[in-house]
């Protein structure tokens, strides 16, 4: 008898651990969704970060693309400076019959 008395306790314990669940993944959907730049909900952006590399504490160079040109940028604390530019590379695939 003593195992039938705790079964209200575990069917209410089980119901609130799957609201609990739902929720926290409810949750992680929403900030996903509304999160620009992490898949859904993206859309096409004027400017892209190609690639980045830290030079020191606080400073660092981008290559980043935008209006079909690739600049190099050294990104400091309050400061953007333009190395160089030039046009975005295109790239073409050999045929693969030969």
């Amino acid at each position: 008898m003593p195992i039938l008395s705790f079964l209200p306790y575990f069917l209410q314990l089980i119901v609130m651990l799957l609201l609990v669940l739902g929720l926290a993944v409810g949750s992680l959907w929403l900030w996903r969704k509304f999160q620009p730049g992490l898949g859904m909900g993206t859309r096409e952006r004027a400017v892209r970060v190609v690639d980045a590399m830290q030079l020191g504490a606080t400073t660092r160079l981008a290559v980043v693309e935008f209006a079909d040109k690739r600049l190099l940028i050294a990104v400091s604390r309050g400061k953007v400076d333009l190395i160089a530019e030039a046009p975005v590379p295109t790239f073409t695939m050999p045929d693969a019959d030969g």
